[in-house]
């Protein structure tokens, strides 16, 4: 089985992407989650460029890692002076890192329009920086920016900024698509020139402007290349970079490849997760392989052929890379799509089952007042649990009050106070926010947490509410659905009621409810 090293410039290139700001100890994190992954190479920033990665740089150097190489990022010389002068260099250095990447011009236009300085002193910028940190005992990744770009341009300059790098002593010449601009069968032709003419490792950095940056990575590699560089989720720069998530399974579930150990594979989904949650993010469900819709089932009939043999309409089994099957909830799906949700539950029960009937009729009257399950899993776990008598409330409530007021200077404008019992004991506490859903929201957590800690782990991450019946007005129902997620997962429940903190009560009610009820399954 061929190796492909997996390159990960999340907390670097990733870090570019709009919205967001890793902080170190996020960037730490990253790193032990992406180290556990099994990622080969973790780009971690350019020193030279903030403080705070010097001081990430710091930090990591203590960390135990078992399969990851940390890499500082720089770029070339500056024009018209040695390379062991300039200061960006000297700061790559001070990382103590075993391994750099530099980034260098490949396209004349750039050297000359943007650079503003001769191609020759191009190559010699390129040739100094590679051979000054080669000397100082540093593998050297270079970046060949706006390669293919530069390759269609001017084909024989693009390859003598290669042929500086390599004679300097770079041990992977990584060709990148900057632009995002290049269509895979240009990106595996120009690869394999470059395999075939140099005798140095060769690597792949995509950009996903023209949405393609996953495929031009798999024709590089297919062309010969040997690492391949992106992101956790495709975050990044404009349009975002190549996707990790999706370029690992790829190579190695669908090609042969070995990006990542085997037994590692299963954890890509909870890695993709847990990066977006640290990047503040929401999280793409569409996504391939790691989306919570990647193997959802809604239509009666692929439901139908899933139940008999997943292949009908799965690529591959979603456990492999960490992720579930979505036989999702609605009144279209049928017993027998119903029955694989109600069987977690409880197992004896079959699609003729009274239980069974009883749970298909409950739901349809529930979607006719405006419920709606199939983006609510959890809502409708709990549900099932509810009418099968296994449902045990691990709290109470006994009473909220919500009151609003003129906002304050600092944007607080409601409060809310709430009594829960826990066994034998009650908890009283009051929420201050930003309108009533949210004082609410505060008020239930501070008087859960001296109860489940857990709770401070949870985050709600999207609410949305629906007018189901417009035309009465403010009289009219809404539909409240409310997505949490923790480090480790994510889950949407549902409320409905002509009052919308109402609505938004039940929904939170359910999110939590099914945190708990998780928590003590572990």
């Amino acid at each position: 089985m061929n190796h492909v090293v997996a390159y990960d410039s999340t907390l670097r290139d990733g870090a570019q992407a709009q919205g967001v700001s890793f902080t170190v100890e996020d960037k730490l994190k990253i790193v032990q989650r992406l180290d556990e992954l099994g990622i080969g190479y973790i780009e971690a920033g350019n020193p030279g460029s903030n403080p705070k990665d010097l001081e990430f740089f710091e930090k990591v150097s203590a960390l135990n890692l078992r399969h990851a190489k940390i890499i500082a990022f720089g770029s070339t010389r500056k024009v018209g002076i040695n390379a062991a002068e300039d200061r960006n260099l000297q700061s790559l250095l001070s990382t103590n890192t075993t391994a750099v990447a530099i980034f260098g011009k490949s396209w004349d236009y750039q050297v000359t329009d943007i650079l503003r300085t001769t191609l020759e002193e191009n190559l010699n910028m390129i040739a100094d920086t590679v051979a000054y940190l080669a000397s100082q005992g540093k593998e050297v990744v270079f970046d060949a920016e706006h390669f293919f770009d530069g390759y269609k341009a001017n084909p024989d300059y693009a390859m003598q900024t290669l042929q500086a790098a390599a004679d300097a002593g770079a041990s992977v010449l990584c060709l990148c698509d900057t632009n995002g601009g290049t269509f895979p069968n240009e990106v595996s032709e120009i690869t394999k020139k470059v395999v075939s003419r140099f005798n140095v490792q060769v690597g792949i950095h995509c950009h996903n402007d023209c949405e393609m940056a996953v495929a031009n990575s798999i024709a590089a590699v297919q062309a010969g290349a040997v690492q391949v560089q992106g992101t956790i989720n495709g975050i990044g720069e404009r349009c975002g970079n190549a996707n990790l998530c999706s370029i690992i399974p790829n190579l190695q579930l669908k090609l042969g490849f070995s990006c990542i150990p085997p037994e590692n594979m299963a954890e890509l989904t909870s890695a993709a997760r847990f990066v977006s949650e640290i990047a503040n993010m929401t999280f793409n469900d569409k996504a391939p392989y790691v989306g919570n819709d990647a193997f959802s089932h809604k239509g009666g009939m692929h439901i139908d052929a899933v139940s008999k043999n997943p292949i009908s309409y799965e690529h591959i089994n979603p456990e492999q890379i960490g992720n579930l099957r979505h036989i999702l909830v609605s009144e279209v799906a049928g017993r027998s799509a119903l029955l694989a949700k109600i069987n977690a539950v409880d197992p004896a029960l079959n699609k003729d089952s009274p239980e069974t009937k009883r749970i298909l009729e409950h739901l349809k009257s529930l979607e006719h007042e405006g419920y709606q399950f199939e983006s609510a899993e959890s809502s409708f776990e709990l549900l099932v649990m509810r009418l099968l008598g296994k449902h045990k409330p691990l709290f109470t409530l006994k009473e909220y009050k919500v009151s609003t007021h003129a906002p304050s200077a600092d944007g607080v404008n409601s409060s809310a106070t709430i009594k829960i019992a826990v066994g034998n004991e009650e908890e009283s506490t009051t929420g201050v926010g930003d309108g009533p859903v949210n004082a609410l929201d505060k008020a239930v957590r501070k008087a859960l947490e001296r109860f489940y800690p857990a709770i401070k782990e949870v985050k709600l991450i999207d609410y949305k509410v629906r007018v189901l019946d417009s035309d009465k007005a403010t009289a009219a129902k809404v539909r409240v659905l409310i997505e949490s997620a923790d480090q480790q997962a994510s889950w949407t429940t549902v409320g409905v009621s002509t009052d919308i903190i109402d609505a938004s009560w039940r929904a939170m009610l359910d999110a939590i409810e099914y945190k708990l009820m998780q928590d003590s399954q572990i």
